[in-house]
Order: C-alpha cells, then sequence, then structure tokens
C-alpha cells in the first residue's frame, strides 16, 4: 500500500471520528452538563410514597414548641428520595509490600559396578577403550533462583460535596449520587460520587464520610485545554492499535 494512502485515509479517520467535533470548540471553554433531566433533578421533584401514615403528635395550642421534622431537635437527616447529604471524601492512605525469595538446591548421583560375578570384566572386555562398568552412571545438578519485589504507593485527597438521595430500597437502605462541576478559565473539573448509605451512619450534621459508602464510586477528572493537551492524538491512538510493532 502506498504510504501516501494510508496517511491520507488515516488522517480522514481521525477528522471523522472527532478531529471536525474538537476544531468546533477551539477558544472556547468546556459546557457544563445540563441538570435539568439528571437523576438528581428527578429524585427532588419525584414525591416519595410513605411506608406507614405518620400520626402526628398532639401539641398545646398555646405552646411554642412546633412537631415535625423541621423543628428545633427534629431529624433532620437525609432519609427520604429528594433529601440532600454531605459526602465527606478524606483519603490519605499509604501502602508499602515488599518481597524477596531465595532457593537453591543441588543433587549428585553415581552408579557403579566394579565387580558382580565377574559380569563387568568380561563387559568391559567389548567396551571402547576407557569405557568401564566401575563407573557406569554418574551425575550431578544444582539450581538457584532469587527475587525481589516492592509496591509503594501513596494517595492524597480531600474534597466535600453534596449528594441526593435517589431511591430508598425495602431494606431502608439509600441509594445516593452527587455531581459537581467547577471551571477555572477553560478547564473544568468535575466531580461524581454514588453509593448506598446507611440511615444510621449518617451523623447529625447530615453529613457521611466515604468509608460508609458501600458500592462506594468516586471519580474526579476533568476536561479542557490542560486534559486535552495531556491525552494523545487521535491519529496516534489509532496507530498504536493498528499498528502490529
Amino acid at each position: 500500500m502506498d504510504k501516501r494512502v494510508f496517511w491520507s485515509g488515516l488522517l480522514a479517520l481521525s477528522l471523522s471520528t472527532g478531529g471536525c467535533a474538537r476544531l468546533a470548540d477551539v477558544g472556547k471553554a468546556p459546557d457544563f452538563k445540563p441538570t435539568a433531566n439528571g437523576d438528581e433533578r428527578f429524585a427532588m421533584m419525584r414525591t416519595p410514597v410513605p411506608n406507614a401514615a405518620d400520626v402526628p403528635e398532639p401539641t398545646a395550642e398555646a405552646s411554642l414548641w412546633r412537631a415535625g421534622r423541621y423543628s428545633l431537635l427534629g431529624n433532620q437527616r437525609a432519609q427520604q428520595v429528594g433529601d440532600i447529604l454531605t459526602v465527606v471524601i478524606e483519603i490519605d492512605e499509604r501502602a508499602e509490600i515488599s518481597n524477596s525469595t531465595s532457593r537453591s538446591r543441588s543433587g549428585s548421583e553415581s552408579l557403579g559396578i566394579p565387580s558382580f560375578f565377574g559380569i563387568p570384566q568380561r563387559v568391559n572386555e567389548r567396551l571402547p577403550e576407557g569405557a568401564t562398568l566401575g563407573d557406569a552412571v554418574s551425575a550431578d545438578s544444582s539450581s538457584s533462583s532469587s527475587g525481589d519485589g516492592s509496591v509503594r504507593r501513596k494517595e492524597k485527597f480531600s474534597m466535600r460535596i453534596a449528594a441526593t438521595v435517589t431511591d430508598v430500597l425495602q431494606n431502608g437502605v439509600l441509594t445516593i449520587q452527587g455531581s459537581q462541576e467547577v471551571r477555572v478559565n477553560y478547564e473544568l473539573r468535575e466531580l461524581l460520587v454514588a453509593g448506598y448509605v446507611r440511615p444510621a451512619d449518617i451523623s447529625r450534621q447530615n453529613e457521611i464520610t466515604y468509608d460508609k459508602i458501600a458500592a462506594a464510586r468516586i471519580s474526579y477528572g476533568g476536561r479542557g485545554q490542560i486534559s486535552d493537551v495531556q491525552q494523545p492524538r487521535i491519529g496516534q491512538q489509532v496507530a498504536d492499535i493498528l499498528l502490529p510493532f
């Protein structure tokens, strides 16, 4: 295949797979994702059906006490669809693993028949010069192996994000989902969190730490000019996939 035809086809493929879309975004800041039709807004607009009828507590007509969830001493933790709670993400972990192995083995075997009813002497006469049954078999073997390995990892991340209760399971566990986008100049940073939370793990401040979220999915990334420069070009990615060397 002609090289000009190959590179022309590769250029056309790059433009068709996303080059034109990137050219349309030149000089523009990345757009925020719309929230009008998101799962969080749908959960807030949805009226949950209570499992049991709420029986209002009797209060005196002249009392300043106001009963209910939003009273001074009421339970204001997130507990139903559409409620909002704060997820505290503070990851400061370090792991170090080191392994060292060593193994060695040696062996020696020998077998000789110097005399056996005179048979070796008769056989030696027919063997080539220098050969004898006195040292019929002799073998030596040795082996050794060693290995070293180490893993060192450190992660540190601190952030707070508001999440919305999108569903309440039959056992009372809350399904939460939250997103946050921050745009600075032409770079947009996005934080996503999702998982399952027990109402008992939510603090009085209506907060929960990330280590109490089951099946937690936490993503922190971004898009924009800096993120785009850090990625290989589309043509380079296609070439890395197609080229066999």
